[in-house]
């Protein structure tokens, strides 16, 4: 068939042309966080300026810690560490350390196998910002502005022990392959929320404790997505249907578990109920959104 026959064929319609509009050919697309890295530092400057720097905040999170009371009506005191001769659950009592290190290791192991060096890179920095950070911030004073007791002027925020689960498992969300990647979150937020609520119920931390580390290691996770380049950004991952509300409700049971205590119904609702926020902004954190989509220009 000669060129002058061929161009006699009919051609296929463009669908660009026939709604009136041009496909420009977009770059390669980009993800990043729903909640931004600048939002989650706003929200950590906030809860720590309400909650610590106000006598509203102070005289309301001081309510919840009774005095002479002690961390044995706490469910979770028996895996906590707090308890004399227990094996505490990670990251709790001395297993801290030992968590930072096995973690880093399996995030290290799964960047080699999966050769993904960015995401690796990026997952790494996760954990060593938000501990560092963590450090840093250890010198958050906590003003006494009620006249409370001397055990409750200790500087707390935020907990240490709830950023560990935090940045460990927002790092393992990144370096984890897209299609076990809802299933890592899912684990993530479990938990996340289980840590949170139990070193409330012990009186280890209070609420803006575990809401203040959370919203930092969800700022070191927008951070670093935003500072990948576009071929190492996360793809879009599609979540099968029901996962999403069966984590939620896994980790809202994990929160009445954990933050529960026998001497108060009140105190166990607000612990179980800041732990599932810390799992609902881990969640809306891991939760990505194209940057950039192919533009349509009018023809």
């Amino acid at each position: 068939m000669t060129r002058q026959d061929r161009s006699s064929l009919p051609t296929r319609p463009d669908p660009g042309k026939l709604l009136g509009t041009t496909v420009e050919p977009s770059h390669a697309r980009t993800v990043r966080p729903l909640v931004p890295a600048l939002l989650c530092l706003l929200g950590f400057l906030a809860v720590y300026l309400i909650a610590v720097c106000t006598p509203f905040g102070q005289r309301a999170e001081n309510s919840l810690i009774f005095e002479n009371a002690s961390a044995k009506p706490a469910w979770a005191y028996a895996w906590s560490g707090v308890a004399y001769g227990s094996s505490a659950m990670p990251p709790l009592d001395r297993t801290a350390m030992p968590t930072v290190f096995v973690g880093l290791v399996v995030i290290a192991a799964v960047t080699v196998v999966r050769r993904c060096w960015w995401h690796g890179l990026a997952a790494a920095g996760i954990v060593v910002a938000t501990l560092g950070s963590k450090v840093l911030t250890r010198g958050l004073p906590r003003p006494d502005l009620v006249g409370a007791r001397d055990s409750l002027l200790e500087a707390s925020f935020p907990s240490g022990h709830t950023a560990i689960p935090a940045g460990l498992a927002l790092g393992a969300v990144l370096v984890s392959c897209p299609r076990s990647r809802p299933y890592v979150t899912a684990a993530g937020m479990l938990w996340l929320t289980v840590t949170a609520a139990a070193v409330q119920a012990t009186y280890q931390h209070r609420p803006s404790d575990v809401l203040g580390a959370t919203l930092l290691a969800c700022a070191c996770y927008g951070l670093a997505t935003r500072l990948l380049p576009p071929a190492g950004a996360p793809g879009v991952t599609r979540h099968p249907r029901a996962l999403p509300a069966a984590a939620l409700a896994l980790s809202a049971a994990g929160a009445l578990v954990a933050g529960a205590r026998d001497d108060s119904v009140t105190q166990s609702l607000v612990f179980a109920a800041s732990a599932f926020l810390c799992s609902v902004l881990f969640w809306f954190t891991t939760a990505q959104r194209p940057e950039r989509i192919p533009r349509r220009a009018e023809g």
